[in-house]
């Protein structure tokens, strides 16, 4: 399977100094009861190194995540970003993120995240309120996390570390899109990213979404509110990483996003002792890829990404319900991520998607008819290649089947239909 790839590397697993009630990944500490505080050795995290700049990549990307990926210790991180500038093909670029609840943070980071350009992702639901439902001490549930969180903020500015907000948006919060984004501004952070948070009660998607979990609805309002507080006063003065994703795609025609694409497959995960998984929602014992200590010809992500358990994963996203080829708005969301899809594969966000782009699309062509001549001297590209691109060539979004099976579908099922 070719193509660049990014891996998602939990270093301490799932472990974690924080209990939010919300959290998904905590649970796969199960996966390895053997090790009830696991930490990814030197050993593992060089041969990861190894096998992964065996491999082509424009960027050689590193998402450090967990769990808590600060657990490791500051010395960790130094030693491995040093193999990393050791061990990279000569002219290659590498860039680094770390995803961090921020509460372990000292000045101390400051100077190795701001030498090795790391982009730090820190999490905040919003004002102290808001934020201390969920996102608790393990050894207090008692106790917030805002204001060490708040600290952090000041911290990173102070040492000159880029960083953005990870919002995870539910039912405590989902009602509050303007107060959650002035927030964020007034803590002076211009890099946004909301995450639609959706876990099925008992993991079983037939028994509905947990309580905690944002609606359809609700979903669609939020980000309809945070529109209307960034369009048009800061356009060009705040990011939100999913308005970005749809200018990347309107400006450029391509997907810098799994969830807006026709296909999985754009990142794998390592756990902490070197196994392989596709994806972080997907760590289970039955999509277990292999690891990175495993012997043979060439990569083992390569080879692991040419399996066949890779293969039936990567295509799965393309299997959206029968009606999702009948929607104006499929080229944006690709039936969306294959977590939100309930057994018929629709997705349980679909409602609030739609009321999105109908309440937005028209303002984002404009945006990216007024930027696009700036960046590149021409006109959007995705408008042109929705109306011209052949229904029987592979489609533009990188899932490898027709266009007109694919993101194409509601283009040559409904002719004269507003796709673009």
């Amino acid at each position: 399977m070719s193509g660049d790839f990014s891996l998602l590397v939990k270093p301490a697993g799932a472990d974690c100094n924080l209990r939010c009630d919300y959290c998904f990944y905590l649970e796969k500490m199960a996966l390895y009861p053997e090790n009830r505080r696991p930490r990814m050795s030197l050993d593992t995290a060089e041969r990861m190194l190894r096998e992964y700049f065996a491999t082509p990549q424009t960027v050689y990307s590193f998402g450090w995540q967990g769990g808590e990926p600060t657990l490791m210790g500051l010395d960790f991180f130094r030693q491995v970003f040093a193999m990393q500038k050791r061990l990279a093909p000569a002219g290659s670029t590498i860039a680094n993120g770390l995803q961090t609840n921020g509460t372990l943070l000292t000045a101390e980071w400051g100077p190795l995240l701001r030498e090795y350009n790391v982009l730090v992702g820190l999490s905040i639901d919003g004002p102290e309120e808001i934020h201390d439902r969920y996102r608790v001490y393990a050894g207090d549930r008692r106790r917030g996390t805002y204001r060490q969180v708040a600290e952090t903020v000041r911290l990173l500015r102070e040492e000159k570390v880029a960083f953005n907000a990870l919002t995870v948006v539910g039912s405590h919060n989902q009602d509050r899109p303007v107060e959650i984004y002035e927030h964020l501004r007034s803590l002076r952070i211009r890099h946004h990213q909301y995450i639609p948070l959706v876990e099925w009660d008992d993991h079983d998607p037939t028994r509905g979404a947990r309580d905690f979990a944002v609606t359809p609805e609700g979903w669609g309002r939020f980000l309809n509110g945070i529109f209307d507080r960034w369009y048009p006063r800061d356009v060009r003065r705040v990011s939100v990483r999913h308005f970005d994703s749809v200018l990347e795609l309107l400006i450029h025609g391509r997907y810098n996003a799994c969830t807006l694409s026709g296909a999985c497959g754009s990142h794998l995960v390592v756990e902490h002792g070197g196994d392989i998984y596709p994806c972080d929602f997907y760590v289970e014992p039955e999509l277990r890829l292999g690891s990175v200590h495993d012997t043979g010809e060439g990569s083992v992500f390569e080879r692991l990404r040419d399996s066949a358990i890779h293969r039936r994963f990567v295509r799965r996203k393309a299997d959206w319900h029968e009606e999702c080829a009948r929607c104006e708005y499929l080229w944006l969301c690709g039936g969306d991520c294959p977590k939100f899809r309930p057994r018929d594969d629709r997705s349980y966000l679909c409602s609030g998607w739609r009321d999105f782009y109908d309440y937005t699309l028209e303002r984002f062509k404009a945006i990216s008819r007024a930027v696009a001549p700036e960046i590149s001297g021409e006109p959007p590209r995705m408008p042109a290649m929705i109306e011209t691109w052949p229904v029987e060539s592979e489609c533009f979004c990188g899932s490898g089947r027709p266009a007109g099976n694919c993101h194409l579908a509601a283009r040559s099922r409904s002719p004269g239909g507003r796709s673009a």
